[in-house]
């Protein structure tokens, strides 16, 4: 995200941590994808980008809810955070780790390849998420609601 797609490597910290990283301080830090210019510009045009269209924002909380509902209409329990989602193979909360560990990750599989034969690539593990981006259109999320109401495994 902070290089707008880019690769490119940031951290930070309390400024008395900060601080002691050169040239403020005596430790040097260097990374291959530190300070890349060309990804720090496409950061910042992205920040420039959402900064004048606030409707990003509202519309990827409308894309991800639109495929949190598929989801749920086929029993699956789902974890959303704006545009970020997980959906479980389990008929309870999922709340930690402990409970992500009871769903049933042999149906997921299947799930998984039923999507990937639709043409929905997903993560291929029952613990990682969906990111819904601007860049999916209205098309893409019916293709892939349809296939999430689809799999019968």
């Amino acid at each position: 995200v902070v290089g707008g797609g880019m690769p490119l490597a940031a951290y930070g910290g309390q400024t008395s941590l900060m601080e002691q990283i050169a040239p403020c301080g005596p430790v040097y830090q260097a990374g291959t994808l530190s300070g890349n210019p060309v990804a720090t510009a496409a950061g910042l045009a992205q920040l420039t980008v959402l900064r004048e269209h606030p409707e990003i924002y509202r519309n990827l909380e409308e894309k991800a809810k639109f495929l949190e509902d598929a989801f749920v209409s086929q029993g699956r329990t789902v974890n959303r955070a704006g545009s970020l989602l997980s959906a479980f193979f389990t008929d309870r909360p999922v709340e930690n780790y402990d409970d992500a560990l009871t769903c049933d990750t042999d149906r997921f599989a299947s799930y998984f390849r039923h999507m990937l034969d639709g043409g929905v690539y997903l993560a291929p593990s029952q613990f990682e998420a969906v990111f819904v981006s601007a860049a999916h259109t209205d098309e893409d999320l019916r293709k892939t609601a349809e296939a999430i109401r689809s799999f019968a495994g």
